[in-house]
């Protein structure tokens, strides 16, 4: 199963309500002149950010979405009911462009906050509003005008504080599910996530930051290769980048060189994205004994000429997580606060 940032849906507006055309009909008023009444606005579609959701994955069963037409008029100047809007929840994150034009609509990026997509149509008149000194008896009305109906194209960049980069079965599932609650899949033989997995990280009471665990990469996924851009570009929200690599890879390569070929990616994708703040986390290293993690660490900081925080790790047997957590959590806070927070990115 696949993670679904980007989705096409339909959205189309309700059209205004027809204005009635009537005349005033009772008892000894033999002529009451006219009395229509104006339609009702048509339903207007919202797209509202809901920081509950963190995929698109409902878009794939619910693709379009309708409001009501509003009521046309009758005697008696009776207004048709106008009809209500339709709110459309979406991820945090959320990039709304029109298809057929390539327009950029606006992101959503606040929870709660509103973004109209389609207008609905206004009502029309009736009447009683082309009454005048000279037509007191009118028979012309309007219709009420359609409602809006385009197509939008979502796209959905994960918003965390920290993002977890590195090859395939580097450990970053198990990092994030020992960490917190999230539970992406893992196992004992290679493979990589399918799906962002986004995890929240509570230290202490009201010191939490979000983490989230980006699809393994291979190299050549700035041209597309593998889950290619359409995950590297998730990373370009995140606060801190933990670079993961194992400490003695299961393939028998080296440690640096699997570093290099990530930095070279980045590199290409995006020069920012390169120069984000980066962290060392060397993972499973209860494979080692520590004497022997020391020494491989040693080589890896001297051929990388690396000059970070670096951070060795076993999330099965929960070792050095609560420094590294720690240190994680001192960052955000000197950044200006934790939780989710929106970057825009250069497109």
């Amino acid at each position: 199963m696949r993670f679904v940032d980007e989705a096409t849906i339909r959205v189309t507006a309700g059209s205004g309500g027809h204005g009635c055309v009537s005349f005033r009909r009772e008892r000894f008023i033999p002529k009451g002149g006219p009395d229509g009444g104006d339609g009702g606005n048509g339903g207007d579609i919202w797209l509202v950010g809901d920081s509950g959701l963190n995929t698109l994955s409902d878009f794939r069963h619910m693709r379009h979405f309708r409001a009501k037409n509003g009521q046309p008029g009758a005697g008696k100047q009776r207004t048709g009911k106008s009809s209500d809007d339709v709110l459309v929840h979406v991820p945090l994150g959320t990039i709304v462009t029109a298809t057929e034009t390539g327009e950029r609509i606006g992101e959503i990026l606040e929870h709660e906050q509103r973004l109209l997509v389609a207008r609905g149509g206004q009502g029309g008149r009736g009447n009683v509003r082309f009454k005048s000194s000279t037509n007191r008896a009118p028979r012309q009305s309007t219709p009420g005008t359609p409602g809006e109906e385009r197509e939008l194209h979502l796209e959905l960049k994960v918003i965390a504080d920290v993002g977890l980069l590195g090859f395939p079965n580097a450990g970053k599932s198990t990092f994030i599910s020992a960490v917190s609650a999230a539970r992406p899949k893992v196992a004992d033989y290679p493979f990589t996530t399918l799906r962002p997995n986004l995890g929240v990280v509570s230290l202490d009471a009201g010191r939490s930051f979000v983490i989230a665990d980006i699809p393994g990469l291979i190299e050549g996924a700035a041209d597309g290769a593998g889950l290619g851009v359409q995950f590297l570009k998730h990373l370009q929200r995140t606060r801190l980048l933990l670079h993961l690599v194992e400490v003695a890879p299961v393939d028998g390569s080296d440690p640096a060189e699997q570093v290099r070929a990530l930095e070279r990616e980045l590199a290409q994708f995006s020069k920012e994205l390169a120069c984000r703040e980066r962290w060392l986390v060397l993972t499973k290293t209860d494979q080692l004994d520590d004497e022997l993690v020391a020494h491989v660490q040693a080589e890896i900081i001297k051929k990388l000429g690396w000059k970070g925080p670096v951070f060795a790790i076993s999330s099965v047997a929960r070792r050095g997580l609560e420094r590294l957590t720690g240190a994680i959590m001192d960052h955000v806070d000197a950044q200006g606060g934790a939780g989710v927070v929106a970057y825009r990115s250069s497109e």
